[in-house]
């Protein structure tokens, strides 16, 4: 009997549990890049700026060097800075904690990058490599992980340079844009 055979007179309840865990390995997966994308993208969009794209692409499109980066740190610290009333001080302090974080981030972006390519070679091969897959998915919840760490880091240390009432204002700001988002 060949393993067609078997799956032909298997029970019909191993089926549904086999294409849940398959749902569910699909889902880690989308997860985990999408957590480590949105930390590291749109996480420092919502935080250093809250301005959207104005068709320039996002904070952390295309491809960035260091400079451009640095470059584009400060040109949405200048527009949080009026929104917040920072002080030229609290500017002075927030620019270093945001460009280190963004720097440190820059990498994991690069990786999150290539592994939604791997991801999408695993899945639409000829053939399916499970063990392949969860090395894959284990290596983005790591990746993750490390840019969740990074990313609440830099917001706390963030944080500790703004007043309470700035702090509250920002956290408005970005409930704002989080309803235009979901809405959009």
């Amino acid at each position: 009997m060949d393993e067609h055979d078997v799956n032909q007179t298997a029970p019909t309840e191993t089926t549904p549990a086999a294409g849940t865990s398959r749902r569910r390995l699909f889902k880690r997966l989308g997860i985990a890049t999408l957590f480590g994308g949105l930390a590291a993208g749109l996480g420092f969009k919502a935080f250093a700026s809250g301005h959207g794209c104005h068709g320039r692409g996002g904070f952390m499109s295309g491809n960035l060097d260091p400079a451009t980066l640095d470059e584009r740190i400060d040109r949405m610290l200048k527009h949080l800075s009026v929104e917040i009333d920072a002080t030229p001080a609290q500017q002075q302090q927030l620019a270093p904690i945001l460009k280190q974080a963004a720097g440190d981030l820059l990498p994991l972006r690069t990786k999150m990058r290539a592994a939604r390519t791997q991801a999408k070679e695993l899945l639409t091969g000829e053939h399916i490599d499970r063990a392949a897959i969860e090395a894959l998915r284990a290596q983005q919840l790591q990746q993750a992980e490390l840019a969740s760490k990074r990313f609440t880091q830099a917001l706390a240390d963030a944080a500790e340079v703004l007043t309470p009432a700035q702090r509250k204002q920002l956290a408005e700001r970005m409930e704002r844009h989080r309803h235009g988002w979901r809405e959009g």
